[in-house]
């Protein structure tokens, strides 16, 4: 499969959302909601454009990545900008390819060279693990309410950064969206069906676990 890594353009945008539907419909919830989340991404202040990508194969936009700044604070107050990615979304049917490697690997290099201390997210420990990501607790890293959630997950940029303190993770408000506003979104896209998918439970057992 030859594939072309590139940055996303505004002609893209409509299929970077339509492959985003695709890749996490009925995935977590009956339904989704990632792709209006990419939609209203772009226009905000913590959205990161330099670190969205978009992989193509045949002409055909089959993969994107996007990040937000976000930060963490430690017990003196002190605070660092860190780089989150999400959605990253792969198509179905070219997903298990290494098109959302490649997408992390890039721009995980682009954040170490930005100077960037760490990628810090919230996802399935299963897909990012492998990535190099450890759970928060391995670095003293909790989410705002001093808790360490399963799903929150740390690739440590620069060696040793977080050592010596504790921290508190503060994600972009970005992704507190109106659900009713991404509900009303869908509707510009051919109907699918809602439904119900073993990895929802999944999910949902991940988010309530903590360490």
């Amino acid at each position: 499969m030859i594939t072309t890594l590139r940055t996303e353009t505004e002609s893209d945008y409509r299929a970077v959302e339509e492959l985003t539907r695709e890749a996490f419909w009925n995935l977590y919830v009956p339904g989704c909601d990632e792709h209006y989340l990419a939609h209203i991404l772009r226009d905000h202040p913590d959205f990161i454009k330099e670190f969205d990508f978009v992989v193509e194969c045949s002409g055909k936009v089959i993969g994107n990545i996007m990040y937000t700044r976000s930060y963490v604070e430690n017990e003196k107050g002190e605070k660092t900008e860190t780089a989150t990615f999400g959605p990253v979304s792969v198509l179905p049917g070219y997903q298990r390819n290494g098109v959302g490697a490649m997408l992390i690997r890039h721009t995980v290099r682009l954040a170490r060279e930005k100077g960037y201390p760490a990628v810090i997210i919230y996802g399935d420990p299963h897909n990012y693990c492998k990535h190099g990501f450890k759970n928060g607790k391995d670095y003293n890293i909790s989410s705002n309410d001093g808790s360490f959630p399963l799903g929150l997950l740390v690739l440590e940029l620069k060696k040793g950064f977080f050592e010596g303190h504790s921290w508190k993770f503060y994600n972009s408000p970005a992704y507190e969206f109106d659900k009713a506003a991404a509900e009303e979104f869908d509707k510009r896209f051919d109907p699918k069906v809602k439904g119900h998918k073993p990895s929802q439970d999944l999910f949902s057992m991940q988010c309530r676990a903590h360490l």
